[in-house]
């Protein structure tokens, strides 16, 4: 991803790390290493979540009568898949971020230290619009309820 911002520099040498402003961040490297790697596991766990379900559904069909619309196993796999993706993508910026900031503290690497917040950047830009997201859903979910009560009482005052 390539940033759109542009920053006037300040005449000076730039940002210096003290020792210990590098061993925090060593250790939130270590932290997102561990963090990103859970990621991906629970990623993994939920696509086969997703395979279960759809299969279990199925299979359920076959021996009861269900309640559900023909095809709700497929909706629910498809919405597992889109949760693990979204959650691959926060573990991947999260791992990278971590691998990258542990390697530039050890090497002194101003290249590679950029590149680390570049994914520290795009995990928080990523958090930040699922979460815009997951608000307006929310909202949303909320004013539907609203006029869909208010439409019953209604109904129930004729």
């Amino acid at each position: 991803m390539e940033t759109s911002e542009t920053f006037e520099h300040a005449p000076g040498p730039g940002i210096s790390l003290s020792f210990e402003a590098q061993s925090y961040l060593r250790e939130a490297g270590k932290w997102a290493v561990f963090l990103g790697i859970l990621g991906f596991i629970g990623s993994g766990l939920i696509l086969l979540g997703a395979l279960f379900v759809s299969t279990f559904l199925a299979l359920m069909a076959q021996y009861q009568p269900s309640p559900y619309p023909a095809g709700i196993g497929s909706a629910i796999s498809f919405v597992y898949v889109l949760i693990a993706v979204f959650n691959f993508f926060f573990a991947l910026y999260l791992y990278q971020f971590g691998s990258r900031i542990k390697k530039a503290i050890l090497y002194q690497d101003a290249v590679e230290t950029n590149k680390a917040f570049e994914k520290l950047k795009s995990f928080f830009k990523l958090w930040g619009i699922t979460t815009i997201v997951i608000i307006a859903i929310n909202v949303l979910a909320i004013i539907i309820a609203i006029a869909v009560g208010i439409g019953a009482a209604s109904m129930l005052h004729k």
